[in-house]
């Protein structure tokens, strides 16, 4: 029996992976939270569109909000009721006073996907040592879409989008609600 449900695993995965690559381009709202980022210097959002374009998928949505816990969950709420699919804030992760983000977002969760904090955190030692404690990187599911929280730091953006969340988004999102079969 054990033997069934270990070679089954490895086909029900292969064949999530197919029916996820049919959901086609993803809709991505991007959220910078800085209290000192504008348009013209915000890497991690040009970087995103950039990246996320490239390969294949939409912006929906781009903003830069202040690391303010009202205007998380508002910015949260309102791009929840929107076509995006994946929402990605970059900025206030930390544990700062000012760093608020992670306390709107992980409250809102309906799901919570804990390997993201895990393995980020993980990645993210092999670049920076011990400092990759400071951060409360977290990705979860909120009404359908999935919500992914960075730091701010154009090397965390690069290794979220390139290590995690570029091999997974079409597969992240056909799990959380976006699936067609």
């Amino acid at each position: 029996m054990k033997g069934d449900r270990e070679k089954s695993a490895p086909d029900s995965a292969a064949r999530h992976a197919e029916l996820s690559r049919r959901i086609g381009p993803v809709p991505i709202a991007i959220v910078t939270v800085s209290d000192s980022r504008i348009a013209d210097t915000d890497r991690n959002g040009s970087y995103l569109r950039d990246r996320a374009e490239a390969a294949g998928h939409t912006i929906t949505a781009y903003t830069i909000i202040r690391d303010e816990a009202r205007a998380v969950e508002e910015t949260l709420e309102r791009l929840a009721r929107s076509d995006a699919r994946l929402i990605f804030f970059n900025g206030g992760t930390g544990i700062a006073p000012r760093d608020t983000t992670i306390d709107v977002v992980i409250r809102k969760l309906d799901k919570e996907l804990a390997g993201f904090g895990e393995i980020f955190r993980m990645l993210s030692y092999e670049e920076v040592g011990s400092a990759a404690i400071l951060s409360r990187a977290t990705a979860g599911v909120y009404k359908g879409k999935v919500v992914v929280c960075t730091p701010g730091s154009p090397a965390a953006v690069r290794l979220a989008w390139e290590k995690l969340i570029a091999p997974e988004l079409e597969h992240l999102v056909w799990e959380a609600g976006g699936r067609r079969r």
